[in-house]
C-alpha cells in the first residue's frame, strides 16, 4: 500500500510537472507572439511613415510642376512672376509661402532666360527684385538663404546705394544687368522654385 501511495504520489509530481511546464511554454509562447505583434505593429509604422513621406513628396513634385506650367523651366528651376508690387521683404515672404524664394541668378545662362521670361511674362516693367542683398554687412551681397553670391552682373557704376540701398534689382531696359534699390520700394518680383 505504501508503494502504491509511493507512485500515486510520483504520478501526481510528473502531472503537475508537466501541467507547470506546459503552462511555462504557452506564457513564453504568448509573450513571444506579442513581442513579434509590436515588432510588426512597429515596422508596419515605420513603413506607415515611409509611405506618408512618399505621398509628401509626390504632393511637392506636383505643386513644382504646376508652378512650371504657370511660369517656365529653365535648367532645374522653375520661374513664376508675381501678380503685384511688393517691397523686398513682402516679395520674399509670398515667394516662401509658395514653396519658393526669390529669383537668384547663378550665371549668364541664367540672366539670358530671365530677361526672355521677364519680357514675356512682365511687359512694360523695367526692373524687379532678385533675392539678393547686403543687410547684413554693406558691400557683401548674399542671397536669401545668406549664401555668398559668387556670380555678379552689375550695371555701370553699381553698386552705389551705400547703407540706404541694400537690396538687388534686375534691370530688364539694362539688358539684366543689377542695381541696388532701397528694400522698402515697391516693385514686381520673379520666384525661384528648385526642381528636384
Amino acid at each position: 500500500m505504501a508503494k502504491n501511495g509511493l507512485i500515486v504520489c510520483i504520478l501526481v509530481v510528473t502531472l503537475l510537472l508537466d501541467q507547470t511546464t506546459s503552462h511555462t511554454s504557452k506564457l513564453k509562447a504568448r509573450k513571444h507572439s506579442k513581442r513579434r505583434a509590436k515588432v510588426n505593429d512597429g515596422d508596419l509604422k515605420t513603413q506607415v511613415e515611409k509611405l506618408w513621406r512618399e505621398v509628401n513628396a509626390l504632393k511637392e513634385i506636383q505643386a513644382l510642376q504646376t508652378v512650371c506650367l504657370r511660369g517656365t523651366k529653365v535648367q532645374k528651376k522653375c520661374y513664376l512672376a508675381s501678380d503685384g508690387l511688393k517691397n523686398f521683404h513682402e516679395a520674399n515672404e509670398d515667394c516662401i509661402s509658395k514653396g519658393g524664394t526669390l529669383v537668384v541668378p547663378r550665371n549668364s545662362d541664367e540672366i539670358s532666360s530671365l530677361l526672355d521670361y521677364g519680357k514675356k511674362s512682365l511687359p512694360g516693367v523695367n526692373d524687379f527684385w532678385l533675392g539678393i542683398n547686403d543687410m547684413a554687412a554693406e558691400g557683401k551681397f548674399r542671397d536669401v538663404n545668406g549664401i555668398a553670391i559668387s556670380f555678379l552682373n552689375w550695371d555701370r557704376a553699381q553698386p552705389n546705394g551705400g547703407k540706404r540701398e541694400n537690396c538687388v534689382l534686375f534691370s530688364q531696359s539694362a539688358q539684366g544687368k543689377w542695381n541696388v534699390e532701397v528694400c522698402g520700394s515697391s516693385k514686381r518680383y520673379i520666384c525661384e522654385f528648385i526642381i528636384p
